[in-house]
C-alpha cells in the first residue's frame, strides 16, 4: 500500500501528487487521476484496455493490437518461444524471424495465453471457511481448501481458466476468470543483438537503445482468433509530457511486507539466490564459450539467469538502505498509532508482530534447505523441473482435490499438463552443466558431509553424478513422460536417472514444504490479514494491494530526470545515439540489417523513453497507451535506480523504460522492410 509515513509526518501534502499505484480494475483511481490530470477515466476505456491486454504464462505481458489476434508484447518475453522453434540450422535468436504469411508463422511448443473476463469477490467464502478452523495451521489448509473448490467450481462452469487471488496479504480473496489460448505462434521476431542492445551491462540502465518487442498470434481452431478488443496504434507516438498508462501483469512486490518479513530477505533469502544465480551464471558463461552452438543453447537461460541476478542485486541494494527501512518501521508505528482507539482492532494487532517475527525466525532456521531442495531447486534444468513434474503428478492425483500441493489441483492441470509435456527441445550438454552446479552449489551450502548431498552423489563427483542423471533419463521423450505420470507405481519404481534424482529428495522437500506452510506461512497469512484489517480501518480501501501477477492498471507522464551526479537524462533515446553508442563488439554490436540500413533511417527517430509508471518485473510486453488508449510504445525494463520500488515508491530517477511505437514503425518500415504486419498495425 501507499506509506502510510505520509499520514504520519507529510499530512499536509496530497498523496496523489506521487503517480503511485499498481491498481486493480476494479478499484481504478479514477478521481486521482481526473483531479491531478484533468483525464476522465471512463469505464469504457478501462473495459477496453482491460480486454485487449494479456497475460502469458512465462512470466510475462503483452496485448492484442489487431483483430485477428495479433499479440504485442517484448522480445525478451517471446525469447522462451524464440529459441524453442530455433536450431543450429534456423537461429531465430540470433538472424531474427519474419513469417512471409500466416502460414509460416512458428508454433510456440508450451506457451499460454490469458486474457481476464471477470472479477468476483469471493473474500466471505474464504474467510468463513477458514475461521472455522482450530488454529493458523489448520485455517491455511481450510483456506486453500476453499480456494481449490472455487476454482474448480469455475472451471468446471466455464471451461475457463479460473483462479482464486489473495489481495491484501489475505485482507480480500478475488476470483479471476480468464479466457485461455493455448495455440500461440511466432510471427516476427529482430535480432537479439538489437532486442537486447547494450546486453547486461546496460540491462536496468538508461539512456537505453532496445528494440525489445515481438510479435505472436493466438489461434483457435487452426486459425487466427477473432480478437476485436484490440489496441490500435498511434499515429503520432509517444511525447513529452504526456499522460500515460501501463496495462500488465506484475509479478510480486514487497510494500505490504512486515518489518521482520523484509529483515529475512535482507539477511537470509536475497544473499542465498544471488549466490545460486551467480553460481548458475558462471556456470552457464563457461558452458557457452566451448562452442558456437553451447552459446546459441545456453542463451535464453543465460540472459533469464543474468536479468534475474541485475534485479535481485538491486532489491538488495533497497533493502540495505537505512531510509528505507526506517521508513517502513514507521509505517508500522503509523499503523499501530491509528488503530489505538480501537480496542478490537488494537487486540488483533498487539501480538502479530511478535508472531511474524517468531515466525520469520523459524524460517531463518530451514530455509536454505527448504529453497534449495524444493522452493528452487536444479535452477537453469528443464529437465529437472519436468521430471519433478511427472514423478509427483501421479502421486498427487490419486488425492482428493482439497488435499494436494495447490499446483497439482483439478483447475490447474490443464496449463501444467500443457507445460509438462512440451515438445520444445532439451540438450543434454546443458541440462548436465546445470545439474552439476545444483549439485556443487548443494555440496557448498549444505555441506559435503551432509546425508541428501551423499545420496545425491554416491560416491561420484557433481560432474559424474550430473552426466549419470541426465544421460540414463528418457524424460526427453514425451510418451515416457506421459506414461509415468500417469502410473505414479511405475514412477516409483524407474530406474529413470532424472526420476532417481527427484525421487532421492522428494521426501526431504516435502516435509520442508509442510513445515513452511504450516508454521510460517500460516501464521504470516494469519496474521497478515488482521494488518489488512486495521489498515482498511484506518486508511480505508481506496489504495492498491501488492502485485500478484494479476492486470493491473498505472500511470504516469512521460519525463526525464536528473540522475545521482546531477546531470539531466532527457525524455527520450534515437536512432543517432544507438549508432553512437554501437562500437562493433558485443554486446555492443549491431547486426548486419542495422548496418545496412543506417542510411534509410530517419536518425531523430524516437527510440526508448522512460516515464513515471508504477511497474515491476512481469509487467514486460505491457502496452503503453496515451490518453485515447492508443499504443505509444511497450514497457520493457526499469532503471536501476527504480528497482527498490518493489518495497516503496519513489519518482525523483525511477523510471520506467519503454520502446517508442514510431521506433518500432520505423524499424519494420526501413531495416525490415515488414509491409504486411505494418499494413496489420494499420499504419501507412
Amino acid at each position: 500500500m501507499r506509506a502510510f509515513l505520509a499520514y504520519v509526518t507529510m499530512a499536509a501534502i496530497s498523496t496523489a501528487v506521487a503517480d503511485e499505484g499498481i491498481w486493480l480494475y476494479n478499484q481504478a483511481p479514477k478521481d486521482r487521476i481526473r483531479k491531478k490530470y484533468g483525464f476522465n477515466l471512463t469505464d469504457e476505456f478501462l473495459n477496453r484496455l482491460r480486454t485487449a491486454s494479456v497475460r502469458l504464462n512465462n512470466g510475462g505481458s503483452g496485448s492484442f493490437v489487431s483483430p485477428q489476434g495479433l499479440i504485442f508484447t517484448n522480445h525478451h518475453v517471446a525469447m522462451d518461444c524464440i529459441q524453442k522453434v530455433s536450431s543450429a540450422e534456423h537461429d531465430y535468436m540470433n538472424n531474427g524471424f519474419s513469417a512471409p504469411k500466416q502460414a509460416d508463422e512458428k508454433a510456440c511448443p508450451d506457451l499460454e495465453v490469458n486474457i481476464l473476463t471477470e472479477i468476483t469477490d469471493v473474500t466471505d467464502r474464504v474467510q468463513k471457511q477458514a475461521g472455522t478452523a482450530a488454529n493458523s495451521s489448520a485455517a491455511n489448509r481450510e483456506r486453500k481448501a476453499a480456494m481449490t473448490a472455487i476454482e474448480k467450481e469455475c472451471s468446471d462452469r466455464t471451461g475457463d481458466r479460473c483462479d482464486v487471488v489473495t489481495l491484501y496479504s489475505g485482507g480480500l480473496y478475488h476470483l479471476y476468470r480468464y479466457k485461455k489460448y493455448t495455440d500461440i505462434r511466432l510471427v516476427f521476431a529482430p535480432e537479439d543483438s538489437i532486442a537486447a542492445f547494450g546486453g547486461d551491462p546496460d540491462n536496468f540502465t538508461y539512456p537505453r537503445y532496445c528494440l525489445d518487442f515481438a510479435f505472436l498470434r493466438a489461434y483457435k481452431n487452426g486459425k487466427p482468433a477473432q480478437t476485436p478488443a484490440f489496441l490500435p496504434w498511434s499515429k503520432q507516438g509517444a511525447r513529452e509530457g504526456e499522460l500515460t498508462f501501463v496495462s500488465g501483469h506484475p509479478g510480486s512486490t514487497g510494500r505490504l511486507a512486515t518489518v521482520p518479513e523484509l529483515e529475512f530477505n535482507r539477511d537470509v533469502s536475497y544473499p542465498l539466490t544471488l549466490r545460486y544465480l551467480k553460481s548458475i551464471i558462471d556456470t552457464l558463461l563457461t558452458y557457452s564459450a566451448e562452442s558456437a552452438e553451447n552459446k546459441r543453447i545456453a542463451q535464453e537461460n543465460l540472459n533469464s539467469q543474468q536479468n534475474s541476478f541485475k534485479a535481485f542485486t538491486g532489491f538488495y541494494r533497497g533493502l540495505k538502505e537505512d531510509e528505507l527501512m526506517a521508513r517502513k518501521r514507521d509505517e508500522e508505528k503509523s499503523l499501530s498509532a491509528g488503530v489505538a482507539g480501537k480496542a478490537e482492532l488494537r487486540s488483533d494487532l498487539e501480538s502479530t508482530w511478535s508472531n511474524i517475527s517468531a515466525a520469520t525466525t523459524d524460517l531463518r532456521g530451514f530455509y536454505v534447505r527448504y529453497a534449495l531442495l524444493d522452493r528452487m531447486p536444479a535452477r537453469g534444468s528443464d529437465l529437472f523441473t519436468i521430471a519433478r513434474e511427472v514423478y509427483r503428478y501421479g502421486a498427487e492425483k490419486q488425492k482428493p482435490n482439497d488435499k494436494r500441493l495447490r499446483e497439482f489441483v483439478d483447475p490447474a492441470l490443464p496449463s501444467l499438463e500443457q507445460q509438462m509435456y512440451s515438445t520444445a527441445p532439451l540438450y543434454d550438454s546443458m541440462e548436465i552443466a546445470a545439474i552439476r552446479n545444483y549439485l556443487e552449489f548443494l555440496a557448498k551450502e549444505l555441506g559435503p558431509n551432509d546425508e541428501t548431498v551423499k545420496r545425491l552423489l554416491n560416491g561420484k563427483t557433481a560432474a559424474e553424478a550430473a552426466n549419470e542423471y541426465v544421460t540414463t533419463s528418457r524424460l526427453k521423450d514425451v510418451a515416457e513422460r506421459k506414461r509415468l505420470a500417469n502410473d505414479p507405481k511405475a514412477a516409483e519404481a524407474s530406474n529413470d536417472g532424472m526420476i532417481r534424482l527427484v525421487r532421492t529428495i522428494d521426501a526431504e522437500a516435502r516435509q520442508l514444504r509442510a513445515h513452511y506452510e504450516d508454521k510460517v506461512e500460516a501464521v504470516i497469512t494469519s496474521t497478515a490479514s488482521k494488518i489488512a484489517k486495521a489498515r482498511f480501518a484506518v486508511y480505508g480501501t481506496d489504495d492498491y494491494p501488492d502485485a500478484t501477477f494479476t492486470l493491473r492498471l498505472s500511470y504516469g507522464p512521460v519525463r526525464g530526470y536528473t540522475n545521482e551526479q546531477g546531470q539531466h537524462v532527457p525524455w527520450a533515446t534515437d536512432f543517432a545515439g544507438l549508432y553512437r553508442r554501437a562500437t562493433g563488439k558485443e554486446p555492443f554490436a549491431l547486426p548486419p540489417s542495422w548496418v545496412k540500413a543506417k542510411k534509410k533511417l530517419k536518425l531523430s527517430t524516437p527510440f526508448n523513453f522512460v516515464t513515471t509508471n508504477d511497474t515491476h518485473g512481469g509487467n514486460s510486453g505491457s502496452p503503453t497507451v496515451d490518453t485515447k488508449g492508443q499504443v505509444v510504445g511497450i514497457l520493457f525494463d526499469g532503471n536501476i535506480e527504480g528497482l527498490p520500488n518493489r518495497f516503496v515508491y519513489r519518482e525523483q530517477r525511477e523510471r520506467s523504460v519503454h520502446v517508442a511505437s514510431q521506433g518500432i514503425v520505423e524499424a519494420l518500415r526501413a531495416v525490415y522492410g515488414a509491409k504486411s504486419l505494418l499494413h496489420e498495425l494499420g499504419v501507412n
